[in-house]
């Protein structure tokens, strides 16, 4: 019986979740393909039958990208933070942030070299200004070398207070956001908390997010392997997703398809606000419950974007080298295409970021 006043007591599974695997792919799959129509054609150019439904379902991804973040530091480590190794396993996640850094850095330069002057891109590489579609990479970075420290932390704390947490953070960011002014210094009011003039994911006002994951990486350490807590913790996931949902239409009503074509438009996604949150967030927890109700299966029969999910750093380098230094510099491909053509593009390099994952992975595998 688990008791509001207990640390968590987590058993380690013995297994890889390939549900986790499943979730991670389709939200860097909704990503590629966003940053496809974004990068090639521009936002200004999509038809609004593309704005809604196409595009406004790509907005499910940012949410479940952290979310399963916070998820995969919980089933891989969370269970090991008393041991005896931990020193080494927190080691391991900061160098893997190291790594993300030195990637985010390098495709800083890959995205800005088809538009921006040299010094714009030096300037983003000093933190004087920021990119755009390669900012998730950024956040993920920097999460990793200090949440590690946290983590023991939240082994230690009782369950009430690890579940207003992500509240508590959440009120303080939008307060901080609002109110503070970080010694004027916008660059770092834009890392931590998010800023209106750069599009940026701010640790403190995304952290919520990972403690989300967090919670529900608890979940699924005490009820995956035990299919009748299983479907319990996919109806819990799919009723607050719906639950999310229900909110954003009823803040929405009696405008509710310019409230979705404003979603559609990034309206309130930097710094984050409540409609665009229930909305992201509520689609989110219900793909998470789709791909934990079919488990091994569903990653089977989606193994394209299972394997995407193996390896998102890997994913995630193919397709903003592919968009914006092949296709965009190298073949001057900005605005060519047509919006279909584009939305076939990006599938493409989904299925292409597969198969390079794929083959990466055989080339190590036979050169051993």
């Amino acid at each position: 019986m688990i008791r509001l006043n207990q640390p968590p007591q987590l058993p380690a599974l013995s297994a890889r979740v390939d549900a986790i695997d499943l979730a991670r792919g389709i939200a860097i799959a909704l990503m590629i393909l966003s940053h496809t129509v974004s990068g090639l054609l521009g936002i200004r150019q999509v038809p609004d039958w593309g704005m809604v439904p196409i595009h406004l379902i790509t907005k499910f991804s940012s949410s479940l990208f952290i979310m399963v973040f916070g998820i995969a530091l919980a089933v891989a480590f969370l269970p090991r933070t008393g041991a005896a190794d931990w020193p080494q396993r927190r080691l391991k996640l900061m160098l893997r942030g190291l790594e993300v850094l030195f990637w985010y850095k390098a495709l800083t330069i890959v995205e800005m070299l088809p538009m921006f002057t040299t010094q714009d891109i030096v300037d983003a590489l000093l933190y004087q200004r920021f990119a755009i579609w390669v900012e998730i990479l950024g956040f993920y970075a920097l999460a990793l070398l200090w949440i590690p420290w946290a983590l023991p932390l939240w082994c230690r704390m009782p369950l009430w207070s690890r579940l207003l947490a992500p509240v508590a953070v959440g009120v303080l960011s939008v307060m901080l956001e609002r109110h503070f002014h970080f010694w004027d210094s916008v660059i770092l009011k834009a890392l931590l908390v998010e800023d209106a003039d750069h599009y940026t994911w701010g640790q403190l006002a995304r952290l919520p997010l990972v403690m989300l994951g967090l919670l529900i990486g608890e979940a699924i350490l005490r009820c995956y392997g035990e299919p009748s807590t299983r479907r319990r913790l996919v109806a819990a996931l799919a009723g607050v997703g719906a639950v999310f949902l229900l909110g954003f239409v009823a803040l929405s009503l009696p405008e509710l398809d310019s409230a979705l074509m404003a979603v559609a438009w990034n309206a309130g996604k930097h710094p984050p606000e409540v409609p665009f949150m229930l909305f992201s967030v509520g689609g989110a927890l219900i793909i998470l419950a789709l791909c934990l109700l079919g488990g091994r299966s569903a990653a089977l029969w989606l193994k394209p974007l299972t394997v995407i999910g193996t390896d998102a750093l890997r994913a995630f380098i193919f397709h903003i080298v592919a968009i914006f230094l092949v296709l965009r510099l190298l073949f001057d491909a900005w605005q060519v295409y047509s919006y279909p053509q584009v939305l076939g593009i990006g599938l493409a390099l989904i299925l292409l970021a597969a198969g390079w994952i794929a083959l990466m992975r055989w080339f190590r595998e036979h050169s051993r």
